[in-house]
C-alpha cells in the first residue's frame, strides 16, 4: 500500500466536503459525548467518541468521530467550545463524517506545511508509528541516499534525484511543486527495476542450451497437411516463429496469443510434431481434465496414422495404469504426454523432454509452468493464452517472453452475438432458447458459484438447474461443477457432447479449451461476478463450426450502473485485445514476480502501467540502451537482481 500524501486545504464551509478528500474547518461544538466500548489497551479502558460541530461558514453540521480512542481525548475536547479540524471525510446513513480527526482549539497549520503524509498499517504496524520511525532518521542520512540511475539518464528524462524524491515523499522537504517531479521519478524508477527483473529472468531461463530441431519445408508441409483445413495466415507465421527458434541453440520462451478460436492448438500440433520428429519428447500441460481428454482425443485422431507414441496422465489416472505411462516416459516409449497438472509430480522423469507446452496459460500459477519446464535442461517453452495480452503488459508481466500473435479466425466460423438481459427481456430469451432447442441445438447455462451462500443475489447451480427443469420439463438437463469426481465430469460432458443432453448447468469449469459445435448459446447468470476475459472466453465455447453461437448475460435489477457499463464493453466487443485492456483497468495486472497472480496485489508501490505507460516505455528503452552500451550502472545497480530467488524461479 502506497504513501497516502494530501494537499492541506484552506479552511473552507461544510458544503464543500467531498467523500474521500482531505477537510479543513472550523466550528462551535454544540455536541460531544463518549461511550465505553469495554476493550482495553493495557490497563487503560477505551472509548468512542462523538462530537457535532456548526460550522462557522455556514449553518451545516458535521459529525466528527474517534473510535477506540483514549479518555484523553475526550477530556481535551471537554475543554474547549470552539474547534479547528482536519481529516478525510467519509459517508455514514447518507451524513458526511470526519474519523480521528486532527483537532486543537486554534489552527492547525501553525508551521505553514503545504501537504501531509499518511502511513499505512503494515504486518499490524500502525502509520503513526511508522511516522514517528521516519521522524527519527538523521538528517546526514536523508542527505546521503544513493543514486541509481545515471546521470546522463536523469538529464535526459528531466528527473530528479533520488534524495530529492525521498525527501519530499517523506515531507523533508515541504514544495508541493515537488511532489509531481518525485512520484515521476519515484515510478520511472520502479519500471526500471522492473525491467531489470525482467532482462535477468530471461537470462536465467535461458542460460542452458537447448537441443537443436532442424524441420525442412517438406517435413513441415507433411504435418500442415495432416489437417482437414486450410490453416490462416495468422498460424502459418506462429508456426515459421517457432520453427525459427527451434532451430536456436537458445531455449525458446514463447508466448503465443491469440483470440478464442483462432486455432492454436493447431501451431501447438505442428510445433510437436516437428519435435518429435527429431527424437525428442513433447508435453502439453491442460487446466483441466476435461481440456486434456479433448486434446489427447484430438491429437490422437490426427496422428492415428503415424508411429508416434501419444499418453494421457491425469490426477484421476489408476495407479497400475500411471506406473505403466510413467515408465514409458523415462525409457522413452512415449513422444507424446498431455496432462494436467499431474505432468510436475516428483516421480516423473522424462528420457529428453524438448518441447513444454502450457496451454491456457492464466489458469496455471507461475511455480506450476516453471516445474514443467525445469523437467529437462534447456528445455523449449511454448505458452498459449486465449486473453489477448495488452501492450502494458507486453512490456511488464511478458517482457521477457517473445510474442506471436495471431489475429485471424478460421474461414467458416459464424461467431458470437452478445445482449445484456435485464429482467424485462428475460421472458423473450426463454421463448428464443426455447427455439433453439428446438431445432436439435444445445445451450450452456453459466453460473457463478456451486452451492447457495451468504450473498443471496448469486445464483447457484442447484438453484439454477431446477429452475430450468421447471422450465423445460421435456429437455434433458445436468449440472457439471469442480466438486465432482474427474469421472463423473468426464460422463457428464460426454454425454453433453453426443447431444445426450440438451441444456448444461455450469460453472467457469468450462472456460477453457471445451468444443462441442452444436452448442450454440451461452447464458452467463450473474454476469457482473466474471471479469471481462473470462466472459469473453466462456462465450468462445458456442459459435465454433458452421453454426452462430448466441451469449446472454442475464442480470438482475441489482446490477450497478458501472457494472452495467463494463458489460457493454463486451456486448459491443468481439475483439478480445480491446476487452483485456478494459478487463486490466477495471482488475488490476497482478504480481509479476513470485507466485500470486490476483489483479490487487501488484508488487510496486506507486507505479501503473496504464496511467504511467509513457513513464514505463521510457525506462525500457533506457534499461535496454544501458544494457546494450555495457553501462557500469548495470553491473553496480542491477545486477544483483539476478541473484534473487523470487526473479530466477518464476516465468
Amino acid at each position: 500500500m502506497p504513501l497516502n500524501i494530501q494537499s492541506i486545504p484552506d479552511i473552507a464551509p461544510f458544503q464543500n466536503t467531498k467523500e474521500g478528500n482531505l477537510f479543513y474547518g472550523s466550528g462551535q461544538i454544540i455536541s460531544k459525548h463518549k461511550t465505553p466500548n469495554y476493550h482495553r489497551k493495557g490497563k487503560f479502558l477505551l472509548y468512542t467518541v462523538n462530537v457535532i460541530v456548526r460550522d462557522d461558514l455556514s449553518s451545516n453540521t458535521i459529525n466528527l468521530k474517534w473510535f477506540n480512542s483514549y479518555s484523553s481525548i475526550y477530556k481535551k475536547i471537554s475543554g474547549i467550545n470552539h474547534i479547528y479540524f482536519q481529516g478525510e471525510v467519509s459517508n455514514f446513513n447518507e451524513k458526511q463524517q470526519i474519523i480521528n480527526p486532527i483537532f486543537d482549539s486554534t489552527p492547525i497549520n501553525k508551521s505553514g506545511k503545504k501537504y501531509i503524509i499518511k502511513y499505512p498499517t503494515i504486518s499490524s504496524v500502525s502509520g503513526k508509528i511508522i511516522e514517528n520511525i521516519i521522524d527519527r532518521i538523521p538528517s546526514y542520512l536523508w542527505e546521503s541516499i544513493p543514486e541509481s540511475i545515471p546521470p546522463e539518464t536523469l538529464e535526459k528524462r528531466s528527473l530528479i534525484t533520488n534524495q530529492s524524491a525521498f525527501n519530499t515523499i517523506h515531507g523533508k522537504s515541504n514544495n508541493i511543486d515537488d511532489l509531481k517531479k518525485s512520484r515521476t521519478r519515484l515510478i520511472y524508477e520502479e519500471f526500471m527495476i522492473e525491467q531489470a527483473r525482467l532482462y535477468f529472468r530471461k537470462k536465467n531461463m535461458t542460460q542452458y542450451p537447448s537441443p537443436i530441431i532442424n524441420s525442412s519445408d517438406t517435413e513441415v508441409k507433411n504435418a500442415i497437411k495432416l489437417f482437414d483445413y486450410q490453416l490462416t495466415k495468422g498460424q502459418k507465421e506462429a508456426i515459421n516463429d517457432i520453427i525459427l527458434d527451434l532451430r536456436s541453440p537458445v531455449p525458446m520462451m514463447r508466448l503465443l496469443q491469440g483470440d478464442v478460436g483462432c486455432g492454436k492448438t493447431s501451431v501447438a500440433l505442428v510445433s510437436s510434431i516437428l519435435t518429435m520428429a527429431n527424437g525428442y519428447q513433447v508435453a502439453i500441460m491442460c487446466p483441466t481434465e476435461a481440456l486434456a481428454h479433448q486434446h489427447f482425443h484430438t491429437l490422437s485422431t490426427i496422428l492415428k496414422s503415424s508411429s508416434y507414441n501419444i499418453s494421457l496422465l491425469l490426477g484421476s489416472t489408476k495407479a497400475k495404469e500411471k506406473a505403466t505411462i510413467l515408465s514409458k516416459i523415462k525409457n522413452n516409449k512415449t513422444n507424446l504426454i498431455i496432462g494436467t497438472h499431474s505432468l510436475i509430480q516428483k516421480n516423473i522423469k522424462f528420457s529428453n523432454l524438448a518441447l513444454a507446452i502450457i496451454d491456457e496459460q492464466h489458469k496455471f500459477g507461475v511455480g506450476q509452468r516453471i516445474e514443467l519446464v525445469n523437467k529437462s535442461r534447456g528445455c523449449n517453452c511454448l505458452i498459449m493464452t486465449a486473453t489477448p495480452i495488452p501492450r502494458s503488459l507486453r512490456l511488464t508481466q511478458f517482457g521477457d517472453l517473445d510474442i506471436s500473435s495471431i489475429t485471424t479466425i478460421p474461414k467458416g466460423r459464424k461467431g458470437t452475438q452478445t445482449k445484456i438481459i435485464r429482467p424485462d427481456l428475460f421472458q423473450k430469451f426463454l421463448t428464443f432458447l426455447n427455439t433453439r432447442l428446438s431445432i436439435r441445438e444445445q445451450a450452456y447455462i453459466v453460473v457463478p458459484v456451486i452451492n447457495e451462500n451468504d450473498n443471496t443475489s448469486l445464483m447457484y447451480v442447484n438453484q439454477v438447474l431446477e429452475k430450468f427443469k421447471k422450465l423445460f420439463p421435456q429437455k434433458k438437463i445436468a449440472a457439471m461443477h469442480g466438486q465432482l469426481s474427474s469421472v463423473e465430469k468426464e460422463s457428464i460432458f460426454t454425454s453433453f457432447k453426443q447431444q445426450q443432453v440438451d441444456i448444461l448447468i455450469a460453472t467457469s469449469v468450462i472456460e477453457v479449451g471445451i468444443d462441442v459445435h452444436n452448442a450454440s448459446i451461452m447464458a452467463i447468470m450473474n454476469p457482473e461476478r466474471f471479469g471481462l476475459s473470462a466472459i469473453h472466453q466462456l462465450r468462445g465455447r458456442v459459435g465454433r463450426g458452421q453454426k452462430p453461437g448466441f451469449c446472454f448475460l442475464i442480470c438482475d435489477n441489482q446490477i450497478s450502473e458501472s457494472s452495467l457499463k463494463r458489460l457493454k464493453v463486451i456486448e459491443k466487443n468481439t475483439n478480445g485485445f480491446k476487452i483485456a485492456e478494459e478487463d486490466l483497468i477495471s482488475r488490476g495486472e497482478g504480481n509479476l514476480f513470485g507466485t500470486s497472480q490476483s489483479g490487487s496485489s501488484s508488487y510496486r508501490k506507486i507505479g501503473n502501467i496504464i496511467i504511467d505507460q509513457k513513464l514505463l516505455i521510457s525506462a525500457r528503452e533506457d534499461f535496454l540502451q544501458l544494457i546494450n552500451s555495457n553501462h557500469s550502472f548495470i553491473k553496480s545497480h542491477f545486477e544483483h537482481i539476478a541473484n534473487q530467488e523470487f526473479v530466477s524461479k518464476t516465468i
